[in-house]
């Protein structure tokens, strides 16, 4: 069934309607200098977050860039999931965090000295199977600064939600209220949209769809696409839609995205596809054309092309790991 474009939702809203993203604060972490946390790999469909409340944080994302310094107020996402550390900048041994368990979080203390942090530090969750489709199009690092105080907050009325979000956040964590960790985990899957959101707005670079998001004149066709996937559309008619020619459209939108618009257009069918697979009994001619296929063989091709299996496989799978017993 076809998405009408006489409404259109916006892309986020789309997107987070195709893979739903939930959110969950892990730790609160009141930590002295000398201090030092070390991430491993994170599981598939899971990406850290780290909210600065208080002091600053260096970042050593492990990938061999530079340190990035954090100060209160910012917040980054790792979207791809990698290996990082977080410390305090400083040459001196760390001294040893421990955990305290409190009603709704996990508080990590230790006993240092020099300047105090306060951070909260959390985990957005997508189900594994949608977690490529985030990865490939949003950069692996979001970094957003939202101090309370800051001229980017005052100007930009989405960089006062985050920061009232996060005192929110602030707040009940600090507290044992009951239905606090709901609450916790609540705030945070609204972070998540309102990271993306003011991360698309910001005058910094940006990469991947929230590139496309900010520049005025490719929205339309990323709003086009995300609405209605399964339309037959052709490149003359979303650069139409951009007011731009054929050619200027699909090299604006390969800079920004580093893949054309029919590689975006693709990846957003099969998860259209995989969603209707798992959540619904429908023929696999049924779901070809749900996506915009009007061939069932081409949509077979497709679909084992970007997930590595058949659309009958892929509900086998799916199938068989939502009856899976729980331990």
């Amino acid at each position: 069934m076809s998405i009408s474009m006489e409404n259109p939702t916006d892309w986020l809203s789309r997107l987070l309607s195709f893979v739903p993203v939930s959110g969950r604060l892990d730790h609160r972490c009141f930590l002295g200098a000398p201090w030092r946390i070390d991430y491993g790999p994170s599981a598939p469909g899971q990406m850290p977050y780290h909210i600065v409340l208080g002091g600053s944080v260096v970042l050593d994302s492990g990938m061999g860039g530079p340190p990035q310094r954090l100060e209160a107020g910012d917040i980054i996402l790792i979207t791809d999931g990698a290996a990082h550390a977080l410390h305090d900048g400083g040459s001196a041994t760390p001294r040893p965090n421990h955990d305290r368990t409190t009603l709704n979080i996990t508080v990590t203390e230790n006993d240092g000295s020099g300047e105090r942090l306060d951070m909260l530090c959390g985990t957005f969750l997508v189900a594994p199977a949608h977690v490529r489709m985030l990865r490939s199009y949003l950069p692996s690092r979001i970094v957003i600064s939202a101090s309370e105080n800051s001229a980017a907050v005052a100007r930009s009325v989405t960089g006062a939600q985050v920061a009232g979000l996060v005192r929110l956040m602030r707040v009940e964590s600090a507290n044992e209220h009951v239905g606090g960790l709901a609450m916790l985990n609540a705030l945070s899957t609204a972070m998540f949209a309102l990271t993306l959101r003011l991360a698309s707005e910001g005058d910094g670079p940006a990469d991947g769809l929230l590139a496309l998001a900010g520049n005025p004149k490719l929205a339309p066709a990323l709003t086009a696409m995300f609405n209605d996937p399964a339309r037959a559309w052709t490149l003359p008619e979303l650069a139409g839609r951009c007011n731009m020619s054929r050619a200027t459209f699909i090299r604006h939108f390969q800079q920004r995205l580093d893949r054309s618009p029919i590689d975006l257009l693709t990846d957003i069918r099969m998860t259209v596809a995989a969603n209707a697979l798992r959540a619904t009994d429908q023929s696999t001619g049924a779901v070809a054309e749900l996506a915009g296929y009007q061939s069932e063989a081409a949509f077979q091709r497709a679909f084992k092309q970007h997930l590595g299996v058949t659309p009958a496989q892929w509900r086998k799978q799916e199938r068989m790991g939502r009856e899976a017993p729980k331990n």
